[in-house]
């Protein structure tokens, strides 16, 4: 693609013909690719990112399309996994960006593989888990990354520069406690504050791609769109007893690999991920399955239905059970339909 696709963003001093070269050249990881995940991948795809890794374990659905912009009624209909839909539509915005979909749950087994050869990272997550286990391969491989959150109205983000800034850990040294925050179950959200911290990462990521870093804002920000509250937070230096940034401890990387679960954000839906990753051949579970529910299976993944509880299981074995919110039920399907 010639410069005229960018020349506006060519005349913008800051960047510049060399620093859309240093664009065109960089790969950006993308962890989560929801409402914020959706809006960094196409303003990046757009600014001419050579490369986008884009990492999601779910899939399309309709409760997604009020948000989450990279998706269409058509995907949900589908059910396409997230990471494949982003990158059909990005491909349709911007057909000289390299697209790397992974259809994955980010865990401490893949996220060294997801984070390699990348220059920078933007959060797109829902959980402070994940965001743990980010920090530590950032730091850990001296990757910056870009952090971001929202519920409601009010948003937050802050960028992260191992060795140079406080790390996640510094900042939040423990997850918020269970039930104590708002979530978007509880909480929902709209989304202008999904615009606006999206378009604050992408900003610094732009920054931090083109050797910008004296005009990053070097603060924790947060905003509340609905109240009209604007805060930059200095967080300080790097905290010398932090775990991660102070004294190398990557405790997320070195976790022991069990069967995990999790229970999904707004969505009465626990993940059940088993403890080694598997090719599943789709064709001879629905065979097997049939004579228990309705089954069906494309080449992403094969939704099951039985009773009051839909399976939707991966390729890599992952399966988000619907109808419950008790992992303990989700389990049990689990094994009954899908094994151990």
């Amino acid at each position: 693609m010639s410069d005229e696709r960018y020349s506006r963003q060519i005349l913008f001093p800051a960047i510049g013909a060399e620093g859309q070269r240093l664009i065109r050249n960089s790969r950006a990881l993308i962890v989560g690719c929801g409402a914020l995940g959706s809006a960094q991948a196409e303003a990046l795809a757009r600014a001419g990112i050579g490369s986008l890794r884009i990492v999601d374990r779910d899939f399309v659905e309709a409760s997604n399309l009020q948000r989450q912009s990279m998706f269409t009624e058509q995907d949900a209909a589908e059910r396409l996994p997230k990471a494949i839909a982003a990158t059909n539509r990005i491909t349709r915005i911007n057909a000289d960006v390299r697209t790397e979909p992974e259809v994955v749950d980010v865990n401490q087994s893949n996220i060294e593989r997801l984070v390699g050869g990348c220059d920078v990272v933007l959060d797109g997550t829902d959980n402070f888990a994940t965001r743990y286990l980010l920090n530590d391969a950032c730091v850990k491989h001296d990757l910056n990354w870009i952090y971001g959150a929202a519920v409601g109205s009010y948003g937050v983000t802050m960028t992260i520069r191992p060795n140079e800034s406080p790390c996640l850990r510094c900042v939040f040294p423990e997850a918020p406690a269970v039930a104590s925050a708002p979530t978007c179950d509880t909480a929902g959200v709209i989304m202008p504050i999904i615009n606006i911290v999206a378009a604050v990462q992408v900003s610094e990521a732009l920054k931090l791609l083109t050797g910008q870093k004296k005009k990053l804002h070097n603060s924790l920000m947060q905003f509340d769109v609905w109240c009209n509250e604007w805060r930059k937070i200095n967080p300080g230096s790097p905290v010398k007893y932090c775990p991660t940034c102070g004294q190398g401890n990557f405790a997320t990387l070195e976790a022991d690999a069990n069967d995990f679960s999790a229970v999904l954000c707004g969505r009465h839906a626990i993940q059940i991920s088993p403890a080694q990753s598997t090719q599943v051949d789709f064709q001879s579970l629905a065979e097997r399955l049939s004579g228990a529910g309705e089954v069906k299976f494309n080449e992403y993944l094969l939704r099951f239905r039985t009773g009051e509880y839909e399976l939707t299981v991966f390729q890599d074995a992952r399966s988000i059970i619907r109808g419950t919110d008790e992992v303990s039920i989700a389990r049990s399907l689990y094994a009954k339909y899908i094994g151990n």
